[in-house]
């Protein structure tokens, strides 16, 4: 307990006088596209610092930097954004329901840093911010980090995928990067609050070409894509003993 009270007091503070100059350069309307992506880095490993837990990156070599990427995460718990913010090696928006625009101070910050609220409830605008996040990819050459889950697992299973993240794709010719998220269930389950100090493995596949696929397609591109993430999360790592939890599932639901 003393270690999640820790770690939660530390990301208030971190998100007042980090998310609180995010803001304050939104409403400016300063272009410090650099400082932005300094921010969600600064404020996540600092959440990581305070919270003990270890992590180690796998295939980092699978990952170019000089062009867009849209990585395609599986999502057991909120530390999947903290480690993914800190160790993708480059600027990465993330894509997220809209409902996180309600948070104070975060909210604004998201915002004010560029990135993509996706109201699920509203299939047209949905597409919008889909579109808008397209955009941004061949604007400044960023990449989209998107959990096609939706949400976070329950049980930390790997469930199927939503269609957004390859709309996407499909739309802005941009590659996908299969990336798994290890361990953090255990970290941070969904339904409990508790962090504990257990390592997080994050593992980076081979890109998979976009333009191998059309709309006609992308239910194999889904299948695809949902397979070699279960395969990332299946492979065995000595510092995770009690195994992985995953299903090989790859049906699809609704487009965002």
């Amino acid at each position: 307990m003393i270690r999640t009270v820790w770690t939660m007091l530390n990301a208030i503070v971190g998100l007042i006088l980090i998310g609180g100059a995010v803001v304050i350069a939104g409403l400016l309307r300063l272009k410090v596209e650099r400082f932005y992506s300094w921010a969600a880095q600064a404020w996540s490993a600092w959440i990581l610092w305070a919270s003990g837990v270890p992590v180690e990156v796998e295939g980092l070599e699978h990952v170019p930097q000089d062009k867009p990427e849209i990585f395609v995460s599986n999502h057991q718990s909120w530390f999947d954004v903290f480690v993914l913010a800190v160790h993708i090696p480059k600027r990465a928006r993330f894509v997220a329901k809209k409902e996180l625009e309600r948070i104070p101070i975060f909210g604004r910050a998201w915002k004010a840093a560029g990135h993509i609220s996706i109201d699920r409830q509203d299939r047209a605008s949905a597409i919008q911010s889909l579109d808008r996040a397209a955009r941004l990819l061949r604007q400044d050459n960023s990449s989209v980090v998107i959990f096609a889950e939706g949400t976070r697992s329950a049980d930390g299973t790997l469930k199927p995928f939503k269609k957004g993240a390859f709309m996407l794709a499909l739309h802005s010719g941009v590659d996908i990067i299969p990336t798994a998220v290890l361990g953090s269930y255990d970290v941070m389950p969904r339904d409990r609050w508790q962090i504990r100090k257990l390592p997080i493995i994050v593992r980076f596949g081979e890109p998979i070409r976009s333009a191998d696929f059309r709309e006609a397609t992308r239910e194999e591109l889904i299948a695809e894509v949902h397979r070699r993430v279960a395969v990332l999360l299946d492979q065995p790592h000595p510092r995770l003993p009690r195994g992985n939890r995953t299903f090989a599932h790859p049906t699809s639901e609704s487009a965002a």
